[in-house]
């Protein structure tokens, strides 16, 4: 809100002692009374204490657009250098003001469970903390329709879900990787069992040998798949099951102290409303008296008005000091949530890296598993390559000869 330019009130009418002139952002005219801080939209008339018309509407506090009175002096204490960005665009500051404001903050501000925001239209060019990162301090201010029912789900809730949904997520992949661990066992026991078999064991020559070492590669198969095991068990299914073990209580701890400012900053909130009306009911019960009063002159009627004025200064006051504690209250609840989901965001990346690393993990044991499965099968190579059977007929048949004479016919 900026003065008129001087002498322009001036010219058009004479404003009685204490009185000046200022225009809203929408161009509307109001005035206050720089001694009792009253405004009202009506030009004030010249005699003390009664205003234009029985219509105005006073107000102990001086209005406010974007948590700045019209002097241009902050309307609260600012905030910290990382915050004030959306603390200038999104606060309620709006929520203490007079008549004039109080239009004005229907006007450019929207309230959602008791928390106030810019409205869109009036402030489409919000800047945000993170601009370029879809970071979830910006994202996650306001509610969210819940899809299973009609109700609503707070933004920091959805982050939470998330979080709780991504440890959920790690406890399943590391159950994943214990059935694995299972099968690989399993498969070692039975390639060990297998190995001890007798089935051909009375193969002889270099056939023979190479069906020997096929029975042995199983069982040198069997303690590589072992060992395989036991390698995801320690460097794969253990880490991702113990990492963050109190993950759960912490993001519950998290979820209270997030979900108490919320309950704090709507009891604040109905404090407002609340010294609101009274203030109203104030300022009615005020100009009623008025209206007494240039009706019959008499000196009670004055005292009331005197009194009623008091009381109306009081509500005034009440109202701004509730405009306070919640001001206060949302300031908290702004920095604990920029806080918090940053935060939040630094564990999920946490998460997903470590998952990240503990797969490529995996990956590189069954690399080094097949490697070495590899092998176990080359000498089976190697010595079926030198099976020959005519060798393996000289050899036997030296070893298991009756004799080398012929028979023959015989003569008659």
């Amino acid at each position: 809100m900026v003065p008129p330019p001087p002498g322009e009130e001036s010219q058009t009418v004479i404003l009685p002692p204490g009185w000046q002139s200022y225009l809203s952002p929408q161009g509307r005219r109001y005035y206050v009374n720089t001694t009792t801080n009253e405004t009202t939209w009506e030009r004030p008339s010249s005699s003390p204490g009664i205003p234009a018309s029985p219509g105005s509407h006073r107000s102990s506090l001086l209005p406010t657009v974007n948590g700045y009175h019209a002097s241009g002096t902050p309307a609260h204490p600012p905030e910290t250098a990382h915050m004030s960005v959306r603390k200038s665009t999104g606060d309620s500051q709006n929520l203490g003001s007079s008549s004039p404001s109080k239009k004005q903050s229907k006007e450019n501000t929207i309230t959602i469970n008791c928390v106030t925001f810019p409205h869109p239209d009036t402030m489409p060019e919000q800047q945000l903390l993170k601009p370029t990162e879809w970071s979830y301090c910006d994202y996650f201010w306001a509610d969210k329709k819940d899809p299973q029912g009609n109700g609503t789900v707070a933004g920091f809730e959805l982050l939470l879900q998330k979080q709780l949904k991504g440890k959920q997520m790690q406890k399943e992949m590391s159950e994943f990787i214990r059935e694995r661990i299972k099968i690989e066992e399993d498969y070692a026991k039975n390639l060990a069992k297998l190995s001890q078999n007798s089935l051909a064991s009375q193969e002889e020559g270099s056939l023979g040998e190479a069906w020997a070492q096929v029975k042995k590669s199983l069982a040198d198969e069997a303690e590589v798949h072992l060992k395989f095991s036991a390698k995801l068990h320690s460097e794969v299914e253990k880490p991702l099951m113990n990492f963050r073990e109190n993950f759960k209580k912490d993001m519950k701890k998290c979820d209270h102290h997030i979900a108490d400012l919320r309950k704090q900053l709507a009891s604040r909130y109905a404090s407002v409303e609340k010294a609101r009306k009274a203030l109203t009911e104030r300022q009615r019960d005020l100009e009623m008296k008025t209206q007494q009063l240039e009706i019959k002159l008499s000196n009670k009627t004055e005292e009331d008005i005197k009194k009623a004025r008091r009381k109306s200064t009081q509500a005034g006051d009440d109202l701004m000091r509730c405009v306070d504690l919640y001001n206060q209250a949302q300031s908290k609840w702004f920095e604990e949530m920029v806080t918090t989901t940053l935060e939040l965001e630094r564990l999920e990346v946490e998460r997903v890296e470590m998952i990240r690393q503990h797969l490529c993990q995996y990956t590189q044991l069954r690399h080094e598993t097949d490697m070495f499965n590899q092998s176990t099968v080359e000498p089976v190579d190697q010595l079926l390559r030198k099976v020959d059977p005519a060798k393996d007929r000289e050899l036997w048949v030296r070893e298991h000869k009756t004799g080398s004479i012929r028979p023959v016919d015989m003569e008659i």
